[in-house]
């Protein structure tokens, strides 16, 4: 039969004939094969079969259809059990020679064929990899417009099949890196190391080659290419050596750098500041100054770029004098207006502590650009001047500056250490208003705030809005939910970011077991921080420890909480001690509280608040010699209990009230409130707390009792804010009990909801209820 259709030549019949014959093997068995049931003896029969057709395919040129032939073919091969009659196959194809595909092709069957000859002789080698590819693409080719460079790959690639020589492999790669198409050109690479000398390999393909590894940021690559480049004899230029400095250095291998720097026979300033600028991002700021300073001695060369590296070197060190010395050599040498330098000497002066100089370089700035503007706003609430960064943001906004994503960050964060809702509203607005609604950085700070504050409808709501969540977004919101007392939202929101495959860091496992520990889910506690280390590998450390201590003190548990300090695979912490000894505060239990206050007095000898949490454990005890010993020893050591104060936002205004303030222009109106409310809460069961009391107070004392600083911002706030909306207080130091058991009662009877952010945490009064749980 093969005899016979080798006569009939072209005839229409012969092509009828084979093509039917051909289309029923492909209908019964590719598809079936497609289908994953092809077996083995069904690919054996299949290839016998496929032989004589392809053998008629060999002398009948023009018979159509060979795109599928040759897709069948790809599709066959791999997956057969028998090597023996594809590579016969294949081999008759290369012996043919004859262009079973059209020109407009990238590939043909005969190069197909000497690829997997290729392949029976070495698997690995990297041109039949590239040639079983490009076969691939070319036997199922997708139309594509492309550019004229992309065009002339396309052209070399028909003709690559034949083994090609260094110089047009050195073409191939350098349209390539043009056309960005950067592994294609490593993988060019690889036939150029394996079979030819690089004698004839030019500097330009190097430079192509390098700039394909730093645009992959491959520094293996960059080593393979700078040795081949070293043992074919070839001497790089300076921009070359200069690339492959700059892939060391921005790949952290600083040993290598500078070894390949000292190396370097001939340097230049973009040698030296890739060098130093590299030892700066690591760290290494008085290597930085010696390399500084022998380059100014080599080349005597200071741009704008020197100068900013420099001025980074300086605020890494701390030193003002020695920033002060660069931003004199700055203006002499005629930089010292440049805006980067600058925005790196504000930034300088603010982490050197010297903010009067950073605002004297912003003052002399010919042009207020952006980033000036947000480099003294974060100046100025870095060293918590808060007021003057937010005033500083007005004065942006008025000037016409664009404002960014940036800037409203900075505004949303001064806006939480304010207590300012109203701003941080006005700075959501601008966000939205400026195109920034989807920026993830301010959007984070937004949850944050939201979450600080406890609007956590609010925060959730710009949380459900973010297109793309981060880990820091995540932990914004889950802690907020469990600073506010809703531990099971924050335990279902850490459970979503798992199934949504985000993968949980320490500080992800904080914010839900202090959730869980605020809440009493202490079932659930347990099992998350089982599950650290043995699903997560997150190891524990000291705060997830307190934690769990805190969760134990809650359930009354001293005994298991003092256990699990002693098994602790460290040093136990104060953190760790303190929450022991709250928990023996809030349980009376003298014993253990005695030996937790011990412990943190050797380790912060100098803390006020250990010695007051020891000293209401007596109190509340009926211990009053002890806690007259307590106060004995707070007046030894000079430490004072300063007064609270607590503050309110009205009106975008924030007010302070101290413990018996009588400063206030509405006196009167807030005493005679204070007044009024302790009467209301009194027919609920409400008595001051006498036990809570120092035990050396006179009468007077006693009298401020009920004008505790947070009572007088209730006050206020209940006189001057509308009655549907809720109050947010900021108290100095831990809310007391007495406060506290009157909070709860003064919510219920005036219908509000009172929020107060205390030295410990945040407590929401709603309806005579915290939701500490009374555990703080």
């Amino acid at each position: 039969m093969l005899h016979q259709c080798e006569n009939f030549g072209n005839n229409v019949n012969v092509h009828t004939w084979c093509m039917w014959l051909l289309q029923q093997y492909v209908d019964v068995n590719y598809r079936t094969y497609l289908g994953g049931n092809f077996n083995v003896s069904d690919a054996d029969s299949f290839q016998i079969a496929l032989f004589p057709i392809l053998h008629i395919c060999i002398h009948v040129s023009s018979l159509p259809h060979y795109e599928e032939l040759g897709e069948l073919i790809l599709i066959l091969l791999p997956r057969s059990q028998h090597l023996l009659l594809p590579m016969e196959i294949a081999l008759s194809l290369h012996k043919s020679q004859t262009p079973l595909l059209g020109s407009s092709s990238p590939g043909n069957l005969s190069s197909l064929g000497r690829c997997f000859a290729s392949k029976e002789r070495d698997r690995c080698h990297p041109f039949s990899r590239i040639c079983c590819s490009s076969m691939k693409r070319g036997l199922k080719p997708k139309p594509k417009k492309v550019g004229h460079a992309e065009r002339q790959v396309t052209v070399f690639e028909d003709n690559a099949f034949r083994k090609p020589s260094s110089s047009g492999i050195c073409r191939q790669i350098e349209k390539l890196v043009m056309c960005n198409r950067y592994r294609e050109a490593m993988e060019w690479f690889e036939i150029l190391e394996v079979g030819h000398d690089g004698f004839d390999v030019g500097g330009s393909t190097y430079d192509a080659l390098v700039s394909a590894c730093v645009c992959l940021r491959s520094i293996r690559g960059v080593k393979r290419v700078y040795s081949y480049m070293i043992n074919s004899g070839f001497e790089p230029d300076l921009f070359v050596m200069n690339r492959v400095l700059f892939m060391h250095v921005r790949c952290g291998l600083m040993l290598d750098a500078r070894k390949l720097f000292d190396e370097m026979p001939e340097r230049d300033s973009a040698s030296w500041m890739t060098m130093i600028g590299g030892l700066v991002d690591t760290g290494n700021f008085s290597e930085a100054f010696r390399l500084f300073l022998c380059m100014w001695e080599e080349i005597n060369d200071g741009g704008s770029r020197t100068f900013v590296t420099m001025i980074r070197a300086s605020a890494g060190l701390g030193l003002v004098q020695v920033g002060r010395q660069i931003h004199s050599c700055a203006l002499k040498r005629g930089v010292g207006d440049d805006n980067f330098v600058s925005c790196s000497l504000i930034d300088m002066y603010s982490k050197c502590g010297s903010i009067e100089d950073a605002h004297c370089v912003f003052d002399q700035m010919p042009e207020k650009t952006t980033v000036g503007w947000n480099s003294i706003i974060a100046s100025y609430a870095l060293h918590g001047y808060s007021e003057e960064a937010l005033s500083l943001y007005c004065g942006m906004r008025d000037s016409g500056a664009t404002i960014d994503h940036f800037t409203i960050s900075i505004v949303i964060r001064i806006c939480a250490r304010l207590a300012s809702l109203e701003h941080a509203k006005q700075a959501h607005a601008a966000l939205v208003r400026h195109g920034y609604g989807t920026d993830i950085v301010a959007n984070t700070a937004l949850v944050d705030f939201y979450s600080k504050w406890g609007r956590m409808q609010d925060a959730q709501h710009v949380f459900n809005r973010m297109r793309c969540k981060n880990i820091i977004s995540w932990n914004a919101l889950i802690g907020g939910y469990g600073n506010h007392g809703q531990g099971e939202e924050a335990v279902e929101m850490f459970e979503q970011m798992l199934q949504e495959g985000m993968i949980p860091n320490h500080v992800t496992f904080l914010a839900v077991l202090s959730a869980c520990s605020y809440s009493g889910l202490s079932e659930r506690g347990w099992e998350i921080f089982h599950s650290m280390s043995r699903d997560h590998k997150v190891k524990p450390r000291a705060m997830h420890y307190a934690c769990m201590i805190e969760l134990l003190g809650r359930e009354g548990l001293l005994d298991e909480a003092y256990a699990l300090i002693r098994s602790a695979p460290f040093k136990p912490t104060t953190n760790m001690w303190a929450a022991l000894l709250t928990a023996c505060r809030m349980n009376e239990n003298l014993e253990l509280g005695k030996l937790a206050a011990e412990k943190l007095y050797g380790m912060e000898p100098e803390k006020l608040c250990n010695y007051v949490v020891l000293l209401n454990l007596y109190n509340s005890c009926g211990k009053l010699k002890e806690a007259a010993g307590v106060l004995q020893t707070l007046k030894r050591k000079g430490l004072r209990m300063l007064s609270a104060c607590s503050w309110i936002e009205v009106k975008k205004q924030p007010y302070v009230f101290l413990c018996g303030d009588k400063s206030h222009s509405q006196t009167k109106e807030i005493y005679d409130k204070v007044d009024s409310l302790m009467v209301e809460i009194s027919r609920y069961g409400y008595a001051v707390e006498n036990e809570t009391l120092l035990p050396d107070v006179d009468e007077e004392e006693q009298r401020i009792l009920k004008y505790h600083s947070e009572k007088l911002a209730i006050a206020f706030g209940l006189i001057n804010t509308p009655y549907w909306t809720p109050l947010q207080i900021t108290q100095g130091h831990r809310v007391c009990g007495d406060c506290h058991n009157a909070i709860k009662l003064i919510a219920k009877v005036t219908g509000r909801e009172i929020v107060i952010k205390d030295a410990s945490r945040f407590h929401h009064f709603r309806n005579g209820s915290c939701s500490c749980g009374d555990y703080w």
